[in-house]
């Protein structure tokens, strides 16, 4: 099953897509994926019940997170009404430490997203504060990604030991899907990828030239 884990809808602040539009490009291009994980900025759309859209289109429609750190951005998976509780998505400085230590309380993965990115990735902040603690995934094929930002990305996967994944951070329709991540089984809710990242089971893929 392949999943596009970083995904913005007009509920992002700067995103441009309706998640129906999403949907309707996926089929009518053949863009080779099952589905996508929505990661909106800064909040969790708790209020958006996807669940009619998903069985019109044959697609799981999942939802997440994208916060912000002194590292950088974040992917969050898994969220829960404990961990919205735990921490101020709305936050543009959280601290890396206490989203990965609520994400670990409260069952959800984080993710630094884009990290060879400058300012907003992981890698630019590590001379200033030196390699997080608890890290174990990072985002190494972003479909919005310029110039080496993914071959600084992966050449730090390698040097930490960090797994990989890969999402479009698709902000309109048209690039959806330019990055995903394989995995073998089926996944149809959060708490079933949640399990499948924390088991380490899956591969960063791109499809750049299939969703130009």
């Amino acid at each position: 099953m392949i999943l596009d884990l970083h995904t913005h809808s007009i509920k992002s602040d700067d995103g441009r897509a309706k998640v129906r539009n999403y949907c309707q490009w996926i089929r009518t291009r053949e863009v080779p994926i099952d589905g996508f994980v929505l990661t909106e900025h800064r909040q969790f759309d708790d209020e958006s019940d996807y669940s009619a859209l998903a069985a019109e289109f044959g697609l799981t429609i999942l939802k997440g997170s994208e916060v912000e750190t002194e590292y950088g951005h974040v992917l969050v998976f898994g969220v829960t009404a404990g961990l919205t509780s735990a921490l101020d998505f709305a936050d543009i400085r959280l601290p890396l430490a206490r989203v990965i230590d609520a994400c670990e309380a409260h069952g959800a993965v984080p993710v630094p997203c884009h990290p060879g990115r400058p300012r907003v990735g992981m890698h630019a902040h590590l001379a200033e504060y030196g390699v997080p603690a608890g890290v174990r995934i990072v985002e190494v094929y972003n479909g919005g990604s310029r110039d080496r930002e993914d071959e600084i990305a992966q050449a730090m996967a390698r040097e930490q030991g960090y797994l990989g994944i890969g999402g479009s951070d698709a902000h309109i329709v048209s690039h959806i899907g330019r990055c995903a991540t394989r995995f073998p089984a089926a996944i149809g809710s959060e708490a079933e990828l949640v399990e499948a990242l924390r088991a380490g089971e899956f591969e960063a893929i791109t499809n750049r030239e299939q969703a130009a």
